[in-house]
């Protein structure tokens, strides 16, 4: 069998092992996955009426605007479900009794990574059905739509592998929560909830400087139909950024572990 057969093979049967443990224990993707699913409702339903005037709408406008930044931290939420999970397998023995098999040796994190955006996406998906059913509506085409799973899929991506980092620099499952909460914090400030020029002068360049606020502008443009301006470039930028940044992160730190 060749290197190529062997890496898919054994990335294959690691995703399968990922995606059973997300089946049989459902509660930690859940809770991850109730923070977006609240603050959805807190924002639109308890705030949605003040927070609107921000934006000179109504209600419904308020919606449309904060939909896209609450798909994003989906993802962030879902992602830190990985930390945890990879720092289980370092600190429960699991990766010591795979390093001893005839295994392709990344195939263990590419499970973890490759499982890590199948759920992404579903959980996205899953919030995106509960938006559409309060109320919110898009205007893309079929090529927008595209073109924002493309974003979705890239940005789980990125932080996915940010996450597989977190995890193996975590001594504990508690320490890879904590150390992947910034995950779930980025996006309260950006621009999801309120626009940039709302906010104080000082605060603006930390909304603005991050990987969030340009992606979600991304996402509401594309579905929305407004304009995107550079926020597509730097989107695609910080994903690619971080994407190498996490890989080389995470395959440097698990290589030394294995010495």
């Amino acid at each position: 069998m060749s290197s190529m057969s062997l890496a898919v093979r054994d990335s294959s049967t690691m995703l399968r092992r990922n995606l059973l443990h997300a089946r049989r224990y459902p509660s930690l993707t859940l809770n991850l996955l109730l923070t977006p699913v609240m603050l959805l409702l807190l924002f639109v339903y308890i705030f949605g009426g003040t927070m609107s005037a921000g934006i000179g709408g109504n209600r419904s406008a308020y919606i449309a605007y904060v939909v896209p930044g609450l798909l994003l931290m989906t993802i962030g939420s879902t992602v830190v479900g990985t930390a945890i999970s990879v720092s289980n397998d370092m600190t429960e023995g699991i990766i010591a009794r795979f390093r001893t098999m005839a295994i392709h040796r990344p195939s263990v994190l590419i499970g973890h990574v490759v499982g890590s955006v199948l759920q992404s996406i579903v959980s996205v998906v899953l919030v995106g059905a509960i938006a559409v059913a309060i109320g919110f509506r898009s205007h893309a085409t079929a090529l927008g739509w595209m073109a924002a799973l493309g974003v979705l899929v890239l940005f789980a991506l990125a932080f996915t592998w940010i996450a597989v980092g977190m995890g193996l620099i975590s001594p504990s499952a508690e320490a890879a929560s904590n150390n992947a909460m910034p995950l779930i914090l980025l996006p309260l400030i950006s621009s999801a909830f309120t626009p940039i020029h709302s906010m104080p002068g000082w605060f603006q360049p930390i909304a603005e400087y991050q990987p969030f606020t340009p992606a979600i502008e991304t996402l509401r443009g594309l579905l929305l139909g407004g304009a995107i301006g550079h926020n597509g470039w730097l989107t695609v930028a910080w994903c690619l950024g971080l994407t190498a940044l996490g890989y080389f992160w995470s395959t440097s730190k698990f290589n030394a572990d294995q010495k």
